[in-house]
């Protein structure tokens, strides 16, 4: 039997406007640093970076898999969490209560944003 990795998905907007650090100057800049923190990782996840709007052309890098949602993040979320193998543990890392909730349904955990990105 083989065993699948965790798949870490993380909801960019959300987590990048959960600190006052003047993200919404640069909004893809502020994503690129996000992506950039999350390939620091070494958790053994497949991770998946989910943006949207003025990120949405932000590249993939080594170790983190960047989404461009083509319309709301949320709805790719839940499209990629709905669409993973049958049994493959899935983690989301959001605070929005509404898109916590659409997840679980199908079966995937959440957590918050200081859980990749502390506070400041």
């Amino acid at each position: 039997m083989t065993v699948t990795a965790l798949l870490l998905i993380v909801d960019a907007a959300n987590v990048v406007g959960s600190v006052p650090d003047g993200w919404w100057r640069d909004r893809r800049a502020a994503a690129e640093r996000l992506r950039d923190r999350l390939a620091l990782r070494d958790a053994g996840e497949e991770i998946v970076l989910v943006v949207e709007g003025a990120a949405r052309d932000v590249p993939s890098v080594p170790g983190v898999r960047v989404d461009g949602a083509p319309g709301s993040g949320d709805d790719r979320i839940v499209e990629l969490v709905a669409a993973r193998a049958a049994g493959r543990a899935c983690v989301v890392v959001t605070a929005d209560r509404e898109l916590r909730a659409r997840v679980r349904a199908y079966g995937a955990e959440c957590v918050g944003p200081r859980s990749v990105r502390p506070a400041r």
